[in-house]
């Protein structure tokens, strides 16, 4: 393979430093996303996707970081696989070229069920604090997007007969947020 190696990083938070996933590991380029792995709607993995060809090797520090769950790590991996693109993971030390073994596709499925399984641990521990933080009274749920005059604005212009699409678009939120606030008092 005489292609480039190309990086991708991907880190939860804002706060948490990408830069140890690929130190020391030799890439031409690099892609990071700031953003969950729960689903592969990230905007610095799409472009990855678009931006690699036959003979480039994608380069990932671990499993969980291009997918937290089974199925997207199969279709993200056979999806660089079919093109003629290799993929690497450091931290497992495994590489995927589209002609793998029984044994290589079950390390790959092993270790994507991990990935999935600590995920939902994250997710069970989270909600278990937040049962906790309520039973205290310490818990207030995530902060209004909208103050209550615009909360009161936002419904005389949807009252008035204004497009909800453009009234969401206006206030800054999606049309979801913008229907959770008419069926607060049911005004939708």
């Amino acid at each position: 393979m005489n292609g480039q190696r190309i990086g991708y990083i991907r880190v939860s938070t804002y706060d948490q430093n990408p830069e140890r996933q690929l130190e020391h590991v030799p890439v031409s380029k690099v892609f990071t996303d700031k953003a969950s792995g729960k689903d592969t709607k990230r905007p610095e993995l799409e472009a990855m996707l678009s931006f690699v060809r036959e003979g480039d090797t994608a380069v990932v520090h671990s499993m969980d970081r291009l997918a937290r769950n089974l199925d997207d790590l199969r279709q993200l991996v056979q999806n660089f696989t079919k093109r003629g693109v290799r993929i690497e993971f450091v931290k497992e030390g495994l590489t995927f070229t589209g002609e793998d073994s029984p044994m290589a596709n079950l390390m790959l499925s092993v270790m994507g069920a991990f990935a999935e399984f600590e995920r939902a641990l994250i997710k069970e521990r989270q909600r278990e604090g937040i049962a906790l933080a309520k039973k205290r009274g310490a818990y207030r749920g995530r902060k209004k997007a909208l103050s209550s005059e615009q909360i009161a604005e936002l419904k005389n212009r949807v009252a008035a007969g204004q497009p909800k699409t453009q009234v969401a678009r206006d206030f800054g939120i999606s049309r979801e947020t913008l229907y959770q606030y008419l069926r607060a008092d049911g005004s939708q």
